[in-house]
């Protein structure tokens, strides 16, 4: 459904199967007269409405090699999205685009910030069962959407990763 508003705002849905899955786990609106056509996304004309810094959230990852690599990323984008969107150098991360067919986003989370993540789906779980390295607080990357209580957080790539589509390790001795 696209629909263009007073304010000038342009939705348009987009029928991407990984975009639709990242989409639904991060809570992402839908259009279409009850039709999943694909997410919705929000373009304007104007660069009054561009992101502020009060919309973004910094993220900092710790990479296998120990390197801290920095970046930000929209409220509402998945872990996933910001390393893609930031060119991040992490070695076969994300390797199925949050189709949830791997584990090769596994991410390693602080404390603080896991006990407030939203719920883990079965689907994650099972994922989960096959990433490498796995601890009591690790989540996938594509199933994690930013928050404004996120901003600053640190969070740690596991050593290797084991993507089950093609068992191949992939590790920072390789």
């Amino acid at each position: 459904m696209a629909v263009l508003g007073a304010s000038g705002l342009l939705l348009r849905a987009v029928a991407s199967s990984c975009c639709r899955l990242r989409a639904l786990s991060c809570g992402k609106s839908w259009g279409g007269s009850g039709t999943r056509l694909g997410p919705v996304r929000l373009f304007h004309a104007s660069a009054s409405t561009r992101l502020s810094s009060e919309d973004k959230v910094t993220v900092h990852f710790i990479n296998r090699d120990g390197d801290k690599l920095t970046a930000q990323g929209k409220i509402g984008d998945s872990l996933l999205d910001v390393v893609v969107d930031n060119n991040l150098d992490i070695d076969g991360f994300g390797a199925c685009e949050g189709t949830l067919a791997c584990s090769t986003c596994h991410l390693i989370f602080e404390d603080h910030v896991f006990r407030k993540l939203d719920a883990i789906t079965d689907e994650e779980m099972d994922m989960l069962d096959l990433a490498y390295g796995l601890t009591e607080r690790s989540r996938l990357g594509c199933q994690i959407c930013l928050k404004k209580s996120m901003n600053d957080m640190t969070v740690r790539v596991p050593e290797a990763v084991a993507d089950a589509r093609q068992s191949l390790d992939i590790s920072k001795k390789s």
